[in-house]
């Protein structure tokens, strides 16, 4: 049985001002021509579907159409809620989906029923797991665990530690398990040690909900979502998002994970670039003038351009960078002022004049008259508010 493994489509987010359903919708059809091209037979999506558990209907109705593709006439796909998703929304339409052979896992209990007529089926099923056959017979044991939310955390025992209920969990998910049949852990969740990139929201700080390694099966594979960028910790692969999400995923080829059974085991991991999408870039310049020779060169790419500056950008400039590029959706200018200013009594000063000192500190420079205006209406409004 060939099995793909991706994650982290958050359909629906966007890039700055930047719709990127279109672009969404590319890579999904991109990795449903994977399935057929390398005759997958079990699709496993890692969690984060959307992008917020409210997310646009046009993002809804791109998962609905994108999945019962990717399922067609003879594929499984199984999907765990991640941390972006409502678990109990994304699972609504459960009863529905599974007569297209798409197994969707949130955060109630659900029993799927077995059988039916589709050539890749649930075969045996219980609330926190599947066993999917195809039809040559060859089965797999899915333990599916959604991202724990925090009523979850909640559940029983309420000294029992983050790890305690971590090894609980995936224990319950392994109730149907008897070592007959290759065995999978898809889940989304934060291992210990894994590295993390700027478009990922809500990753517990501190390491208090970090997953330690010894906690996950030794054996199998461990299908994960939640990290962007694709890696391997110890036993667990990680497919990453499907598309580049932040500018420090610049440089990260995108990809998804194919394996095959063999056995009671699995062959080895193959990785499957993505090519659908709009590459990030990031762009550094001494000057306008040299950005703007450079950012036409970037077609078909989103841009955050770093620009070092003696003095601010103008609105003139602004709109020049602009036009250069409509892929531009990001200026940093950094402004880089030899001027020294010192200052005995700051509380003496006048309000203007703090922020003529503070201007002039960092763009070398006096603010002119309008600019100082406005700030100081803001001050009004704030304090009157």
């Amino acid at each position: 049985m060939n099995i793909l493994h991706t994650s982290d489509l958050h359909l629906g987010k966007r890039l700055f001002d930047r719709e990127r359903l279109s672009e969404q919708e590319e890579v999904l059809s991109e990795i449903a021509e994977i399935c057929e091209k390398e005759n997958v037979s079990l699709v496993l999506i890692a969690g984060d579907v959307f992008d917020t558990f409210l997310p646009p209907s046009e993002a809804e109705e791109l998962f609905f159409r994108a999945v019962k593709k990717l399922a067609g006439d003879r594929r499984a796909v199984v999907i765990v809620s991640g941390n972006h998703d409502d678990g109990v929304r994304l699972a609504a339409g459960a009863p529905l989906a599974e007569e297209e052979g798409i197994y969707l896992f949130g955060n109630r209990p659900r029993v799927f029923p077995t059988g039916g007529s589709r050539p890749v089926h649930a075969a045996e099923a219980g609330e926190y797991y599947v066993v999917i056959e195809d039809e040559r017979g060859d089965k797999v044991y899915i333990n599916a665990l959604p991202y724990p939310n925090e009523a979850r955390f909640k559940e029983g025992k309420s000294e029992e530690t983050f790890s305690e209920k971590m090894e609980r969990w995936i224990a319950r998910g392994d109730e149907g398990y008897r070592g007959d049949m290759p065995h999978i852990l898809l889940s989304h969740l934060f291992v210990a040690g894994g590295k993390v990139s700027e478009s990922e929201r809500d990753i517990d700080l501190g390491g208090a909900r970090a997953v330690p390694v010894r906690l996950l099966p030794q054996e199998g594979y461990v299908a994960l979502g939640h990290l962007h960028r694709p890696q391997q910790i110890g036993n667990a692969r990680y497919s990453g998002s499907v598309l580049q999400y932040s500018f420090d995923e610049a440089n990260t080829e995108k990809s998804v994970l194919l394996f095959s059974t063999e056995g009671k085991g699995f062959s080895a991991v193959r990785t499957i670039p993505l090519h659908a999408g709009r590459k990030l870039v990031r762009l550094e310049c001494d000057s306008v003038a040299s950005a703007l020779g450079l950012l036409p060169k970037y077609e078909n790419c989103y841009i955050e351009l770093t620009i070092h500056l003696s003095g601010p950008l103008t609105a003139g400039e602004t709109k020049s960078l602009r036009d250069a590029s409509e892929g531009l959706v990001s200026i940093i200018p950094q402004v880089h002022s030899e001027e020294k200013i010192a200052v005995e009594r700051r509380a003496l000063l006048k309000r203007e004049e703090l922020f003529s000192l503070y201007y002039r500190s960092v763009y070398g420079e006096e603010p002119n008259e309008e600019l100082t205006r406005a700030f100081l209406s803001l001050l009004r409004e704030e304090e009157e508010a």
